[in-house]
Formats: C-alpha cells, structure tokens, sequence
C-alpha cells in the first residue's frame, strides 16, 4: 500500500537548476550569498549570478556543449557553487569527485563517467594529475593556479560570448554523482534537473529557510547531502552559504560563534562532538536555532544529549533532529519539520527520520514475501516521487534492482512507521557499510583485498564499534600459502590503495571465505561468528 505523505504536493517549477536556484539571490544582488568561514571573502548573491553566466559562456567557449561531463574534485570554497551551476547552465553534467580519492578511484570515475574536463585545485594536482595519466581528459582546469592550466580567471573572463541553452529539466541530466547504491561498485547516478529543483522545493515546507539564514557547510559539497540541503537549498532561499574545506572542531565551533550561524547540516559525529566534546563550552553557539543529521543514523540519546547542551546557551529553543535520503533520491525522501512546521503539532521523537517529504509516497516491504508489510510491522523501505533517479549511467541491470518499472525506488533499508507518519530506520537489508557519512562497499574492497599477491580470498562486513557508534570495515582474509602477511600489513596496504574513509579498520584470518552455492559470500554467517 503506498503511504502518502501528510504535507500538501508542492508544485515544481519547470526551471533548470541555476534558474531556479539562483531567482531568489537576483531579486536582493548585494546580499551575502557565498562566505569562506576561514578567510571571510564574500561572494553576494548579484555575484554569483554574473560569476555562473561568465563560468557557462568560457566553458562553451572551451567546446563543451550540452550533455558533456565536467568532473569537479575540489573541497568545500565559495566557488565550488560558482563552478557547479556554471557548468549546470552551460548545459553540462558536473561529476563531483570525493576529496579523499585516490588516483585509482579519480581516474576510474573520469573514465566511465566519460568526462572530457577536470576541475580541481592545486592542493590535488598530485592524485588529479596521476590519475588524468591513467584516464585522459581534454583538459584540467587548477581553480587557484598551476604551470600550464588555465585558472579560476579564464572561466570568469569577460570576452566570451553569453551562452543560452535549450535545457529540458525532466529528461536533461545535471550532475553525476557515484554512489553504491544498494549494494556493488560504485555508479553514477543520473539526477536531472527536475529532480534537484524538486528536492529543494520538496524540503520547504518542512524546513523553513528564511532570507537571514546562515548555514554552516561543512559537510563536503561532493556529497549530494552537500549539494543539494546545504548548497542549493541555501541559495535557493536566499541566505547565506558559509564554507569551510574540511571538519575540524575548533574551526568549526569559532565559525559558528564568529558568523552567527543559525543552521547545521551534519553527520553524526558532529553530533557526537557537540554533546561530548569539551572544546563546545569555549565558544557561543547561541545563534544556532537547528542542528539537522543526514548521511547515517543519529542514535536518539546522543540527539537529545547534544540538544540539552545546546540550550544551555542558546537564545531560543535549539532542535537536534535527523532525516534520511540517499544519492538516488536527489537526497531528501524524508525529514524531521522545523518547530511549527509538523502535522496537528505532532512531536517527532529523536529516533525517528521524520516525514515524508510532499509529492513523494512509501511503502514498507516484506523482504521475504515482496508483499507489503502490515501495519506497524517492519519492511524495506521503497519510495516514489520527482526526486528518485533517473537511474544508473551505463547500468541498466543496476538500475533494474534499485527502481522498478512502476517507479519504486528500493532502498535497501528498513523501516518502521508509527500512526502519524513519522518514519524510524531500523536496519538495512543492503551490505552497504556506513563509515561517518560515508558509503563504503565491501565488493569494492574485497577486489582491493584480492589484489594482494599474499591474499587467496578475502570477504568484507561492517561491525559497530561500541564507543564510536560507527560502523567499521572489517576484513576477514584468507592468507595465501606459505604467507605469513600480518593484520598491520593487510591495513597497511589497503590505506595506499582507497581513500581514508574506506581503509579497513580490522582483519581477521579464516581458513576460508563461506559462500553460497552459486558463489556469493554468506556474510550473515561472517557476522554471526565475528
């Protein structure tokens, strides 16, 4: 049975991303739009307007035409949104690539995303530059300057001819990003225009921005979580977005303090660190009004630890909640309402990821029988709406598994729904591991693993760590005959090959993998015996 969701449909404006995105900045130019929490440049809105007109026409100009793919490895600066919607309105697809890549992982995204441009920094050149040896491009770009490259001021040059093109928001793609999706290598999942432009409008009811909002982005834009809640819903409202390149604590909690930051879009170990972390006395959080986790599952007492401590100082109620989405769904299927904002005043509790956005519909699904659950029983969580994908590049069995043909999207997860519609995660039916906001999959590693020439097999799970909440990639390995390779060698090896968040966090030695008889491995067996 499809649950609806309680709020009203919203309508979606037929608009490209930068049209829509950027129509609140252009009716107050002088505004601050854009703020480097490190440095304090300021980019306003009127800016980025003219900033992204001049970004599409140079990269026109360059050759690139509609549908090509521009890959972005950049952290968090106030021109990464220059950059994206440049290229958004240039008619182009913007692959963005985690900061934390290798040059393996770089050049395996540049190849089957087929990008022909390359846009980082000169901090990255060395993994950028060995992985455009593997996978070639047309050219890279070094936003703040390399010997060679052309630079944030070609992209931004005057001479270039204004460009208009003829985008179709519902069919023509906007970004790129690779997710696991629900179990696998990584993928690149197609997101149009009409999906990010549905997910922005889809959240304001639920999540009410108002012009003098300044959000913290922390949380890394190459991240659709990033993108789209922090980035493009920022701007589409009109507030201010404040940058910072990387989470450390310090720098975080003095931003907050020192630009009056009312809003946190986080991870739960920012979560983690507000309710525990001694540094959060030293410094006045007070402007903050809510503090919203994504990306993994925020634990209900540590919510309401980090919220209680918030409102030691704060000037009005601070909230601490919790939604839930994933790079399918553009993110946001489903989110916790600022105070006032829920159906007949309906207290969501700390556990809970709260409702269903407008315009989208659920079902909760027996994972044995495919039939739906009963009520207040558990399923797989499936959804359907505007912002579901258009599906997997090149992947069209890929894409089969996750959405269906009567446009389900199955989420792998499953989830509970009380009375009035609150939705709490409870588990995952997908193999995925979640290591601090992150997707880490074991396929991936376990071909990683195999690659070792003293490793004869090797499976991969995700065990909690008690203390940390986190759950942590664990290898269990078979050695090789006659090997002698060590848990700190195994670790070792796999740190020089993936990027932090995916390194293998233990290693243990079996005397062999146990699989299915058609070869898949039993994790649940690897589980019940760690």
């Amino acid at each position: 049975m499809a649950l609806a969701s309680p709020f009203p449909d919203v309508e979606i404006p037929d608009l490209s991303v930068p049209e829509f995105v950027l129509a609140a900045g252009r009716a107050k130019p002088d505004a601050p739009a854009l703020i480097d929490g490190l440095k304090g440049d300021v980019i306003t809105h009127g800016q980025l307007a003219a900033h992204v007109d001049r970004v599409a026409a140079n990269l026109h100009a360059r050759g690139l035409r509609k549908g090509d793919v521009v890959a972005v490895f950049c952290p968090n600066t106030p021109w990464f949104p220059v950059v994206f919607h440049g290229i958004a309105a240039a008619g182009c697809v913007m692959s963005p690539i985690n900061s934390l890549y290798t040059p393996d992982e770089i050049a395996y995204q540049l190849k089957d995303s087929g990008a022909k441009v390359l846009i980082t920094i000169s901090l990255f050149m060395d993994r950028a530059g060995a992985a455009v040896q593997q996978t070639p491009v047309d050219e890279v770009i070094v936003l703040d300057g390399a010997e060679g490259h052309a630079n944030l001021f070609d992209l931004l040059d005057a001479a270039a001819p204004p460009v208009q093109v003829d985008i179709d928001p519902a069919t023509d793609l906007v970004t790129l990003p690779y997710s696991s999706g629900t179990t696998g290598l990584p993928k690149g999942v197609m997101l149009t225009h009409r999906n990010l432009v549905a997910n922005v409008a889809q959240c304001r009811p639920l999540i009410r921005l108002g012009e003098d909002e300044r959000i913290i982005a922390v949380l890394p834009f190459f991240h659709i979580y990033g993108l789209t809640v922090l980035m493009n819903q920022g701007l589409a409202w009109g507030g201010a977005v404040v940058t910072l390149p990387r989470f450390d604590l310090e720098g975080f909690l003095r931003t907050i303090q020192e630009h009056r930051i009312t809003r946190a879009f986080v991870a739960p170990p920012i979560v983690l660190a507000l309710a525990k972390h001694p540094l959060v006395d030293q410094y006045d959080l007070s402007s903050l009004t809510s503090v919203l986790s994504g990306a993994a599952p925020l634990d209900e007492q540590l919510a309401l630890a980090a919220e209680q401590r918030l409102r030691k100082g704060a000037d009005s109620g601070v909230t601490v909640a919790q939604g839930y989405g994933m790079t399918e769904l553009s993110p946001v299927s489903h989110t916790t309402p600022d105070p006032g904002s829920e159906p007949a005043g309906f207290d969501v509790p700390k556990g809970s990821v709260g409702f269903a956005v407008p315009n989208t519909e659920c079902r909760l699904v027996d994972p044995a029988t495919g039939e739906d659950a009963a009520p207040g029983e558990r399923g797989e969580l499936w959804v359907r709406g505007p912002q579901v994908m258009k599906g997997y590049l090149n992947n069209p069995q890929a894409t089969a598994d996750t959405l269906d043909t009567d446009g389900w999207l199955h989420t792998g997860d499953v989830a509970i729904v009380d009375e009035r519609g609150a939705y709490t995660v409870v588990d995952r039916v997908k193999e995925l591991i979640k290591y601090k906001g992150y997707q880490v999959a074991p396929a991936e590693l376990e071909a990683v693993l195999i690659g070792h020439p003293e490793i004869a097999d090797a499976a991969v799970i995700g065990v909690l760590d008690e203390e940390s909440g986190e759950e942590l990639p664990k290898a269990f390995v078979v050695r090789a005959p006659g090997s002698g390779v060590t848990e700190e060698a195994v670790m070792e090896y796999m740190a020089g090959k993936v990027a932090p968040h995916k390194k293998v966090r233990l290693v243990e030695f079996i005397e062999q993998v146990p699989k299915s008889a058609a070869g898949k491995i039993l994790r649940k067996d690897l589980r019940a015996a760690k």
